[in-house]
């Protein structure tokens, strides 16, 4: 796994993101430079871009476990949050597939299938 954070060409509104819109908790222990975001397991850690003229989003899809993929998305989308097509249902899991303001994927996820 690579450890590199989450980059943003606005590091307050990449905050508001994850924190208020997302409703993920922050870690407060972090620092103010390199806030982190702890969805159980996993840390999404935000940086800012070096060079905003340069940025380009990351081409990893980070999966949100969600225990409901339509209820967390009609939440999402009241709150201003576009999501890219329908809500997809493999047989195993749902997703539905989105992006934080500067354009890195996101997907909600919910597996309800269990793996063989």
């Amino acid at each position: 796994l690579s450890n590199s954070p989450t980059l943003t060409r606005d590091l307050e509104r990449a905050k508001h993101f994850y924190g208020g819109t997302l409703g993920i908790p922050q870690n407060p222990s972090a620092h103010e430079a390199y806030p982190e975001f702890e969805t159980g397991n996993v840390t999404i850690a935000l940086s800012a871009a070096r060079d905003p003229e340069a940025f380009r989003p990351s081409m990893t899809t980070l999966a949100l476990r969600v225990p409901d993929v339509e209820a967390s998305r009609a939440t999402l989308e009241a709150a201003g949050v576009e999501f890219e097509g329908e809500t997809i249902d493999t047989g195993v899991c749902h997703m539905a597939f989105f992006s934080d303001p500067d354009g890195n994927g996101l997907m909600l996820h919910r597996r309800y299938e269990p793996r063989d």
